[in-house]
């Protein structure tokens, strides 16, 4: 694990310390993911030459959804993508409203060298991207007015597709490039807001780049279009968009679980028909939002649609299929992990030979089997607990230079250290002492 930055490695140790998912660095921690990423690396590549992929992955509360996604966006931004991650919520993301999903999408679009939201410096870039091709055209770049004319033709050039089917993107486009030209900030400011989807942007601005009102749920899947062609045009192969927790839906009224199922719908026929090309959606949930009676199967034609047979032996799932399962960390991987996770702490660390002495391969079997154990033999939900604890650990080992870790069935939890899966494993008691 030498070859992790000290960027990285302090990323990962901090998100496992706080009991999340890192945002970066999964691929140093992508246990039992290798079945996968030929597959993946192989839709993405089409995404990037003009296709669409609808995939959907299922997993149990605890079996690594989060963790596989993050994984897929990071491998896809280290392949010129965009990316963007929305959590399918009831109250602040409801999934039958588009307009709020695309949104989403334009606050949380990162790239490999831009955080949340890249959204602005994406649309800068492709007008960037527009003027160096004015240039090679031959425009002047030293007389700004006619580069600007020059620009704004091959603006409309690029989005003539959009602009069919979503003019109101193309013209505030226009607009938001003609205020960047004339230094108008205010209403470069505004238009990017309304551009992204953000509501109440003044009615001065909008009129006067001939637009009305706030996006809606009709004109979100045109605003998709034109971010993929601005995405397109300013050098990134495509966008690799996830839907997390969309088993949320279960929980919704039934009016608006019929419509956001049907909004699902539609987002896979239109991926189907070519509308988006560049677009990589990846959806996760619970086998018993795509198994049950209140999910997927509500909507028998996107059932048909995503649906796998499951019932066969793991080893032979085929992932290139529409949905993929995962199984969650058995034994043998939850151990690999804690190794993975030992030797990124130990590589910037001044305590590197107390580590190797303390913190044994036969410490890190102890503790996997003790908390494994005590959440109900349930492996599948111990990652999170079993790394926030052996980074504990390490951080006493190298900080304090007397410390030695008691043994592994020692370990105490705190009920306020458990999430809600882990406390279901345990039977939602108010404290746990991990002993023999």
């Amino acid at each position: 694990m030498s070859g992790v930055s000290a960027r990285r490695r302090r990323e990962i140790i901090d998100a496992l310390r706080r009991g999340t998912v890192p945002q970066r660095g999964l691929d140093v921690m992508a246990v039992g993911l290798y079945r996968f990423e030929s597959a993946l690396v192989d839709e993405l590549d089409g995404v990037g030459e003009g296709g669409a992929v609808f995939k959907a992955v299922r997993g149990e509360y605890g079996a690594g959804k989060t963790f596989f996604a993050r994984w897929l966006i990071e491998t896809a931004k280290q392949r010129g993508f965009a990316t963007a991650e929305v959590q399918i919520s009831e109250t602040e993301t409801p999934l039958h409203k588009l307009e709020t999903i695309f949104r989403r999408v334009t606050e949380n679009l990162a790239t490999e060298s831009t955080a949340p939201s890249a959204f602005r410096e994406v649309i800068d870039e492709w007008l960037r991207v527009l003027e160096e091709d004015a240039v090679d055209a031959g425009a002047n770049a030293a007389d700004r007015d006619a580069l600007a004319e020059r620009t704004q033709q091959l603006l409309e050039q690029r989005l003539s597709v959009v602009s069919r089917t979503a003019p109101a993107f193309a013209a505030a486009l226009r607009a938001y490039h003609a205020a960047t030209v004339r230094g108008d900030v205010e209403t470069a400011d505004g238009l990017i807001a309304w551009l992204g989807g953000q509501p109440h942007v003044s009615a001065a601005i909008r009129r006067g780049a001939g637009i009305r009102g706030d996006l809606d749920h009709f004109g979100a899947f045109g605003f998709m279009q034109g971010l993929l062609a601005v995405l397109r045009d300013a050098d990134y192969r495509g966008l690799v968009l996830v839907l997390d927790e969309v088993e949320t839906l279960q929980r919704v009224r039934s009016d608006m679980r019929e419509k956001s199922l049907n909004a699902l719908r539609q987002l896979l026929d239109e991926v189907d028909a070519g509308r988006f090309p560049g677009l990589y959606v990846l959806i996760t949930g619970t086998p018993a939002f795509f198994d049950g009676t209140q999910g997927v199967q509500r909507l028998p034609p996107l059932a048909a649609r995503i649906g796998v047979d499951f019932s066969g032996d793991p080893r032979w799932d085929n992932p290139r299929a529409p949905q993929v399962r995962l199984l969650g960390f058995q034994r043998e991987s939850l151990m690999e992990l804690g190794d993975r996770v030992r030797d990124i702490y130990a590589s910037g660390s001044p305590a590197v030979d107390r580590i190797d002495d303390l913190v044994t391969d036969e410490y890190l079997a102890g503790l996997a089997d003790t908390i494994a154990g005590r959440l109900g033999g349930k492996v599948g939900v111990a990652p999170r607990l079993y790394l926030r604890k052996l980074v504990d650990t390490l951080d006493k080992v190298e900080q304090f230079p007397d410390f030695v870790p008691p043994a592994a069935a020692g370990v105490v939890v705190a009920d306020g250290e458990l999430n809600a899966d882990e406390r279901a494993a345990v039977g939602g008691i108010d404290s746990i002492h991990l002993d023999v």
